[in-house]
C-alpha cells in the first residue's frame, strides 16, 4: 500500500540513514518532547553488566492458553507503548512484539492457541545479518536492537524465521515510554521487558497478565538456574522449540504444540 510521501522521507532512504548516523552520534535521537534516546537509562546500574551466568527465557504452555484471550498482547502494548494490530490504522505495518496465533492441524482438526514473539535465539539470524551491529544479543540471552545504529534496512526482519520483528513507520508521540525508547525508521521486537528485568522485577508484562487472568500459560525465568521454577517445569514437561531444525537454541519453549 503506497503512501503519498517523497522518497526522502521514507524510513529507509539514504538521506535518513545519513542523518541518523550524524545526529544520533552527536546528540541522540529526539523521540518525543523531553525524551532523548541517549538520555534514557534502565534501572540496572551501568557497572552491573548482564551476566552470562543467567539465560532468561519463557515457557509457553499452549494447553493453558485461552482461546480469544489477548491479555498478554494488551499487557505488552501497555508496558512498551506500541499499538496492537486490532487498533492500528495500518494493519500491514503494525508492530509484531507479540501476537496470538490460532493454529489447526489439517489432519486431526485439533486447534491450538499460542503467543508468538521474538524467540531470543542463542544463535540469532537477525544478529548475523545486521550490517551495523544494531541487532545484538546480551550476555544473558536477551536479543535487542540498538536504535542508535539501526538504519532500517530490514535485513533482520527478512532473516527472522518467526516474523517477530517490525519497522516503526510513523512518528511516535503520545505512546512513547521513557524507559522503552522507540523511533521512526527503527526495527523493534519483544525485549522480554528488559526494562523490568534490569530494575529487578523478575518477570515480564505478558507473564504477569497471564497469571493475573488465571491462565498461567506463561512462565518467565532463568533457564540456567536449576532451582528456578522455569527450569523445574522444563524438566517436568515435554517441550518443543519452533523450527527446531534450524538449531538456533531458543529462549522460548512451547509445551502442547
Amino acid at each position: 500500500m503506497s503512501e503519498d510521501k517523497s522518497i526522502e522521507n521514507t524510513p529507509s532512504s539514504p538521506e535518513r540513514r545519513r542523518f541518523v548516523g550524524v545526529a544520533a552520534t552527536a546528540a541522540g535521537l529526539s523521540l518525543a518532547p523531553g525524551i532523548m534516546l541517549m538520555e534514557v537509562a534502565h534501572g540496572r546500574p551501568e557497572e552491573q553488566a548482564a551476566s552470562s551466568a543467567v539465560r532468561w527465557g519463557m515457557l509457553v504452555d499452549a494447553t493453558k492458553c485461552g482461546t480469544g484471550c489477548n491479555d498478554c498482547v494488551s499487557a505488552c502494548s501497555t508496558e512498551n507503548g506500541w499499538t496492537p494490530v486490532a487498533e492500528s490504522q495500518h494493519k500491514n505495518q503494525a508492530p509484531q512484539w507479540i501476537r496470538k496465533l490460532e493454529l489447526q492441524d489439517p489432519l486431526t482438526q485439533f486447534e491450538t492457541n499460542l503467543p508468538m514473539m521474538c524467540q531470543h535465539c542463542a544463535d540469532a539470524p537477525c544478529v548475523d545479518v545486521c550490517p551495523t551491529g544494531a541487532s545484538f544479543k546480551r550476555a544473558d540471552g536477551i536479543v535487542l536492537v540498538n536504535r542508535h545504529t539501526c538504519i532500517g534496512c530490514r535485513y533482520c526482519m527478512m532473516a527472522c524465521p518467526y516474523k517477530a520483528r517490525s519497522l516503526v513507520h510513523e512518528p511516535l508521540n503520545d505512546t512513547q515510554k521513557a524507559d522503552v525508547p522507540r523511533g521512526m525508521g527503527c526495527v523493534e521486537s519483544c525485549t522480554l521487558c528488559v526494562q523490568k528485568i534490569d530494575r529487578g522485577d523478575g518477570t515480564t508484562a505478558c507473564a504477569e497478565a497471564c497469571t493475573a487472568s488465571g491462565h498461567n500459560a506463561l512462565l518467565f525465568g532463568d533457564m540456567n538456574d536449576p532451582e528456578s521454577e522455569i527450569s523445574k517445569r522444563l524438566r517436568e514437561l515435554p517441550t518443543k522449540q519452533v523450527r527446531a531444525d534450524l538449531n538456533l537454541n531458543l529462549g522460548v519453549r512451547y509445551h502442547g504444540i
